[in-house]
């Protein structure tokens, strides 16, 4: 599993709102964009800018509003990842979370299969024999998806001779995608805000049965303690039987 961010928060242009309103805004403290663009819309809510503005740090703004429930402001903020070798199986997990995140998966309809490999979670040594079986079940799907493969384009080619190349190469595709398990690799965008991402670690990082999706969650929350510490500050990392789980604090 690797996820590239390929988009991030920025924040520019809030001097001409602010000369506008005849006032002016001081972030105090260490801060990222992210961060900062929070604060900045947190602070419209009540026009606390200037002689109105508390000595809080950016940070401990942010956290204030999480520790209020106001996470709403969090919304503003918004990272676009590149989810790359992951299983199907686990991208049908991901994508249930539809409030705040859009999605861009890799389409198995336009997609020659023939060349993506298969995923399986790593299982612990003692089960090399069992692990042995899943690689050599993958293999047999992959040797039937070729052959489906084949044997379809030249039915639909035969049946359908009025169809686009486009569209005879999706009929088969999407025939011989059948036979292919969940454990086949895929890719996928996503664009997540900084209040979606916290309820995906509140609920699924500390799922003890889900290896693939702890792993996800690992990796979500190590960017995003980079992106904007903030943000994450009431969640931790930890290793529990070799593995990575994500917890949120409890007050």
């Amino acid at each position: 599993m690797k996820i590239y961010i390929i988009s991030k928060p920025t924040i520019s242009g809030t001097d001409e709102f602010l000369k506008d309103k005849d006032t002016i805004w001081q972030p105090i403290g260490p801060s990222t964009d992210a961060e900062r663009l929070v604060e900045y819309c947190g602070r419209i809510c009540y026009m606390s800018f200037g002689d109105r503005q508390s000595g809080r740090t950016t940070q401990e703004y942010v956290k204030n509003l999480i520790k209020q429930g106001h996470e709403s402001v969090l919304e503003h903020a918004s990272w676009t990842f590149i989810v790359d070798d992951v299983s199907r199986g686990f991208t049908h997990q991901l994508v249930r979370h539809r409030v705040g995140i859009a999605f861009s998966q890799l389409s198995q309809q336009y997609v020659d299969q023939s060349d993506e490999r298969f995923f399986s979670f790593p299982l612990p040594d003692e089960s090399e024999d069992l692990t042995s079986r899943i690689r050599a079940a993958f293999d047999d799907a992959k040797k039937v998806y070729l052959e489906l493969r084949d044997e379809f384009t030249a039915i639909v080619d035969r049946s359908y001779p009025a169809l686009s190349k486009k569209e005879k190469q999706r009929m088969a595709f999407t025939l011989a995608r059948s036979i292919l398990p969940n454990g086949t690799a895929t890719t996928l965008a996503m664009t997540i805000n900084a209040r979606a991402a916290r309820h995906i670690l509140s609920v699924r990082g500390a799922i003890e049965g889900d290896l693939e999706m702890r792993e996800f969650t690992a990796h979500l929350f190590a960017i995003l303690e980079g992106e904007a510490p903030a943000i994450v500050s009431d969640f931790s990392l930890a290793i529990e039987n070799g593995l990575p789980i994500v917890h949120r604090t409890k007050e």
